[in-house]
């Protein structure tokens, strides 16, 4: 087996922005198709295989992640309810994909029936469901079909009471890019969809782009399809759509690329569509009430959030009145019933959920653990509301409140584990970042941890959408706790924990005051005395990909480990990609100067220095990926491999069966698993 990396051709290419000349030596290996290209894949894969096989921990970590995972009770998600009856997709180990389920009570397991089972539909285990909506009246299923983590994604539709597979099969409905959507009519009879281009209608460049609204009628041929509105939504529209209890209106939600600009338009029951929002108006949610209202998220001068409500009978801005103003937080989401409003909170990562009036009259606060987040809020009858809850050291369960009694109660919905995390705390603590800025992390540690710095710790984050880092259940953390480990997780900037400031201080041109508060997270660690910079390690994925690269290459001397999944490294390069147009509301773009020089400044892939002493890389892809191109990892790790010279190892894991992280099997997960813990427990000397 290869005890050193292969030796990779170096190609000089040579691109001019505004001015500036800019080299690129491993543009080569942008080409996936190339014969060249797969066959330095295969070699880098029996190279990264040699290394992580030969470490003697490995196969105990693999033996103890796969007890853990095919140990734990079914996971229950993405709920709906429809005229009495429960709607969820269900993950149960050791089965590899979630597959849909029914069922008539929360708490009587016998009445749950099975829809849909992709690992019953294809063996190999790489089909999988994207998303499902049932049919208002509850007896018809339209899920999303993708394989090996694509994506790329055909709507099937589903009888809920036998599970029998109508003949309708809607192609193209479901993409990376902008996601996919799907909203039933009053009856049944029918549903619209998020389509994107058939090859011939567009060039082939744009046909991951242009996203309209469609209407397909059950039992007709799709070619038959009809075209509803998205003519006039820009190319990087993501559309999400919803429609009233009794199928009268629909809302289609536009998002202008992933940078947090929405627009809204209104469908009455005569088919006639109003532009409720621009983007300008800074409206980022929307829902439809049952009491003739349009209920808004606006963060139009107030940054965290308040609730706006609108009449359908004249649904204009100008007859918007304010309901709610945050408490405090930031307005995450909120949910409607018949008489109540409950909002989502979210204070610097954690969540809290709280009640109102349809007026906004604080109706008080849901109970939900400490330190912990509520992921999904559900609408179950009138006024009850299910919501799922978990926190770093407990699994989530679903919990039904009932306003009236201002009791939650714990349903059967409930994850058990046997990663057991009682004898662990999570201590909040914060950081001063470069400028100043105060920035929270969490830190989960065993009781009675000693702040020696002798302790691996683990550190990980995000910072970009506006998405918070949110205290997440975690099976597999649990194998690093045991062994002594501490673990990290910061709230850097960019993500949504203190409102849309927080959000637009870490995006675009300010792009480097995420990196600056991970790496302020980092000292903080150390000089509390958990650590040293030879037993921290850092992992993250996707945006959190940018997050690990380029603190890495801005501090190399600061840590030990790194593992990056499918993260973006070539700014430069990014938005030539159909998931990377979508981002330049995000990251920027090369045409504007003043965008070009911030990416090119924090750039990782151009960061890198010959000769530099960099920590120890793993870098995680899978080449079905349609939201970060595996190009990224391939070149990152290419130019790191020929400049590093601290002698620790460069690592590319490349998985066929995989894409972005969204239908991964189970197996699949848990192989990773292994790698990524058995890479850290060498370089960090745990056993």
């Amino acid at each position: 087996m290869p005890v050193s990396p292969p030796a990779t051709l170096r190609k000089a290419v040579t691109d001019e922005y505004h001015g500036v000349k800019v080299n690129d030596e491993y543009r080569w290996l942008e080409n996936a198709a190339a014969p060249d290209v797969q066959s330095w894949v295969a070699s880098q894969n029996r190279y990264t295989r040699s290394l992580l096989d030969g470490i003697s921990a490995r196969e105990q970590i693999l033996s103890r992640l796969r007890t853990l995972y095919v140990g734990t009770s079914p996971d229950y998600y993405s709920l709906r309810f429809r005229r009495g009856v429960f709607f969820a997709l269900k993950w149960q180990p050791p089965k590899n994909q979630a597959f849909l389920v029914s069922f008539d009570s929360l708490q009587d397991q016998a009445s749950e029936r099975v829809i849909v089972d992709p690992n019953a539909l294809d063996t190999s285990a790489s089909m999988s469901i994207d998303f499902y909506v049932p049919s208002l009246n509850g007896r018809l299923a339209a899920v999303c079909l993708s394989k090996g983590g694509s994506e790329d994604g055909t709507v099937h539709v589903y009888e809920v009471d036998t599970g029998r597979e109508l003949e309708d099969r809607v192609p193209r409905a479901n993409y990376p890019t902008a996601g996919g959507s799907v909203a039933w009519n009053a009856d049944a009879s029918g549903f619209y969809y998020t389509r994107y281009p058939k090859p011939g209608e567009r060039p082939d460049e744009d046909l991951h782009f242009f996203q309209q609204v469609y209407f397909h009628r059950i039992g007709v041929d799709t070619s038959e399809d009809k075209y509803v509105i998205g003519e006039e939504f820009p190319r990087i529209a993501e559309t999400v759509l919803q429609t009233t209890g009794d199928g009268k209106y629909m809302l289609a939600t536009v998002a202008n690329g992933d940078g947090g600009e929405f627009a809204h338009y209104l469908m009455d029951d005569r088919g006639g569509w109003t532009k409720v929002t621009e983007f300008s108006d800074k409206a980022t949610r929307a829902a439809l009430g049952t009491d003739g209202c349009l209920y808004l998220l606006s963060r139009n001068g107030s940054p965290r959030g308040r609730i706006l409500k609108v009449p359908l009978s004249n649904p204009k801005m100008g007859s918007a009145r304010p309901i709610v103003e945050h408490a405090g937080g930031s307005i995450e989401s909120f949910v409607l019933t018949k008489n109540r409003l409950y909002v989502t909170e979210v204070d610097g990562g954690p969540s809290r959920l709280l009640a109102y009036d349809l007026d906004g009259r604080p109706q008080g606060k849901v109970p939900i653990e400490d330190v912990s987040v509520v992921d999904e809020v559900v609408k179950a009858d009138v006024d009850t509301i299910l919501y799922r809850n978990e926190s770093f050291v407990t699994p989530p369960a679903w919990h039904a409140y009932d306003p009236s009694t201002g009791k939650a109660v714990r349903t059967r919905l409930a994850v058990v584990s046997p990663a057991d995390y009682r004898d662990c705390e999570v201590a909040r603590e914060y950081a001063k970042s470069k400028d100043g800025t105060i920035v929270p992390l969490s830190v989960i540690r065993r009781r009675g941890t000693k702040l020696d710095g002798k302790n691996p710790v683990l550190l990980g984050g995000y910072g970009g959408y506006g998405l918070s880092s949110a205290p997440y259940f975690q099976v597999r953390r649990i194998v690093w706790l045991e062994k002594g480990g501490v673990v990290a997780v910061a709230n850097v900037r960019g993500g949504g924990e203190y409102g849309e400031e927080w959000h637009k201080a870490g995006m675009l041109t300010k792009k480097q005051n995420v990196f600056d508060d991970f790496i302020a997270c980092a000292e903080h660690l150390i000089r509390r005395g958990y650590t040293t910079p030879e037993r921290l390690a850092i992992e993250g994925g996707s945006n959190g990909g940018i997050l690990m690269a380029a603190s890495f290459t801005q501090r190399p001397e600061l840590f030990r480990a790194v593992v990056s999944h499918v993260g973006i490294y070539d700014m430069l390069r990014v938005e030539l990609d159909p998931n990377g147009a979508f981002n330049v509301t995000e990251f920027g773009t090369v045409k504007q100067p003043d965008q070009f020089r911030a990416m090119f400044a924090y750039s990782p892939y151009h960061r890198v220095v010959s000769g530099v002493p960099y920590p120890a890389v793993l870098m995680a892809v899978g080449e079905n990926d349609g939201r970060v191109n595996p190009l990224q990892s391939r070149k990152m790790v290419a130019r790191l491999q020929a400049a590093s010279s601290s002698g620790r190892p460069i690592l590319l894991r490349t998985s066929s069966a995989s894409g972005h992280g969204f239908g991964t099997a189970l197996d699949e997960m848990i192989t990773l698993g292994a790698d990524v813990f058995a890479f850290l427990f060498d370089q960090v000397g745990l056993v």
